[in-house]
């Protein structure tokens, strides 16, 4: 009962995207299986330190990442700053629990010759679904948006004349978005043909559709189609959406584009979230002095 009053809360009050109340559902959920499997007597009000602890410790014993227990660890924070707010339970037994130190990754992003090659090449089939296909990647690429964004995006978003994309971000918070003449050319091709072929693209309708179903795209299917495009032209073991949404950022940077410039065409709420992608381009300019100075 208090786990779905909590989704509620985030849902109408936080604004919180669907991703994270699904995500934070199924984390609570999880939790409190885990603590009934410990005692059938332990509730959300008299739970204490020692079993989130165990919780913790069980799940990185089992082979979670540090990154996903984090995730776990701050979805019960926040439903028990819920619960106390609500007066539900008069105590926090997260207080004082450290998750598990993540390693400093850097981004992964597919270098500019590689998307080059992918691009300017003939990779993608001459078909409505090749088209689809190519404005997915290209859209990516171009603009650096989220999945969740680009799956929700419908012709009413895309302002061609203007080279505009209004973006529906995290909390449902907009944002405009820039793109140039390739992107801008590509989902006039791919409109045109959406209608020559009896697929609707009026202005409600999605941009990106499931031709099989004549429904609007995946998530899954959207980052199926990324998967299969990189894996011909990079070998990083990682090729998803956000892989591009890195490289754009870093292409960005790459050529000169200010740090607060990339954060708002990001939807960053902080610059230090998109500080990482300075130590990605320095990163590659320290591997490529060393290849190439005769003295390094």
């Amino acid at each position: 009962m208090w786990i779905e009053a909590f989704v509620e809360y985030l849902r109408c009050e936080k604004n919180s995207s669907e991703h994270t109340v699904v995500s934070c559902r199924s984390d609570l959920t999880e939790f409190e299986s885990y603590m009934k499997s410990l005692d059938e007597q332990l509730t959300w009000a008299n739970v204490d330190r020692d079993v989130v602890r165990q919780w913790v410790v069980d799940k990185m014993e089992r082979g979670y990442s540090p990154s996903t227990v984090c995730r776990n660890l701050s979805s019960l924070r926040s439903f028990y700053k819920f619960l106390l707010r609500c007066k539900y339970v008069d105590k926090d037994p997260t207080l004082g629990i450290q998750g598990p130190k993540k390693p400093k990754l850097l981004p992964q992003f597919v270098r500019e010759t590689d998307m080059d090659r992918l691009l300017d090449g003939n990779y993608f089939p001459d078909t409505l679904e090749g088209l689809r296909d190519k404005l997915v990647v290209l859209t990516f690429y171009s603009t650096g948006i989220r999945l969740a964004e680009l799956v929700s995006l419908s012709w009413l978003d895309v302002d061609l004349a203007s080279g505009m994309l209004k973006v529906t971000g995290k909390r449902n918070k907009q944002r405009i978005v820039p793109f140039g003449e390739e992107l801008r050319r590509a989902f006039e091709e791919y409109r045109r043909k959406l209608a020559e072929q009896g697929e609707p693209a009026d202005d409600a309708c999605p941009v990106f559709i499931n031709l099989s179903k004549g429904c609007r795209i995946s998530r899954g299917k959207v980052t199926a189609i990324v998967r299969l495009y990189l894996s011909q032209v990079t070998t990083l073991k990682k090729r998803s959406p956000h892989v591009l949404r890195h490289s754009f950022a870093t292409s960005m940077l790459n050529h000169n584009a200010d740090l607060q410039s990339v954060k708002e065409l990001l939807g960053h709420e902080r610059i230090t979230t998109t500080e990482i992608y300075t130590h990605t381009t320095f990163e590659e300019l320290k591997k490529m002095y060393n290849q190439a100075h005769p003295r390094a």
